[in-house]
């Protein structure tokens, strides 16, 4: 299980999406929240997705084949300033034509920064995975850089946003330094694909 995670393709735009369908597991977040560390470390990795410490570089949709079973579909992340607006617009629109056209989603993982609060476009991020109707979870990130007293903060404020969401039912705090999360992540996965 989880045995050969392989990069399959990177796609620009929707032409270029692999033609072997598989259901999707699809990664969202703003810029730099830690999506391709999630990747490397969930299948213990090292390079699998490559980690920038910019902000901004994914800007492409990159698809990795888990087992035959499943495709992780990591979407480019939003909400970077530094980009010019032509290439934001651009990015959004690719986020938005995918999500609106792809059949074969089974699951969305909305990985959050665990130290600050939801921005306005992981609030518009949320509304539109749920006017989808899209099954999904929130990973708060980065969660080794919490200390013990944030925890409840971090949940309290993602609350205030997502009053759905239940600590360790719906909502998951992840590091990809200390192993947090992973267990949780892993078995999820295999109930829906194994």
């Amino acid at each position: 299980m989880f045995e050969n995670p392989t990069f399959i393709a990177s796609a620009f735009d929707l032409t270029q999406l692999p033609k072997v369908k598989l259901p999707e597991v699809v990664l969202c977040g703003r810029s730099n929240v830690g999506k391709s560390s999630f990747i490397n470390s969930l299948f213990n990795r090292k390079g699998l997705a490559k980690t920038s410490s910019t902000p901004g570089k994914t800007r492409s949709i990159n698809y990795y084949n888990i087992d035959s079973k499943f495709y992780v579909v990591d979407l480019p992340g939003y909400g970077y300033a530094k980009i010019n607006l032509t290439e934001r617009k651009k990015w959004g629109k690719l986020i938005n034509d995918f999500f609106a056209s792809s059949k074969h989603i089974q699951y969305t993982i909305h990985i959050v920064d665990s130290r600050h609060k939801p921005t306005e476009l992981d609030v518009n991020l949320n509304g539109m995975l749920r006017e989808l109707n899209l099954p999904y979870i929130v990973l708060l990130s980065k969660s080794d850089k919490l200390k013990q007293s944030e925890f409840s903060v971090s949940v309290k404020s993602v609350k205030e946003m997502f009053p759905e969401l239940l600590l360790n039912e719906n909502l998951f705090f992840y590091s990809s330094v200390k192993g947090t999360g992973i267990k949780e992540i892993k078995k999820l996965l295999t109930t829906l694909f194994y």
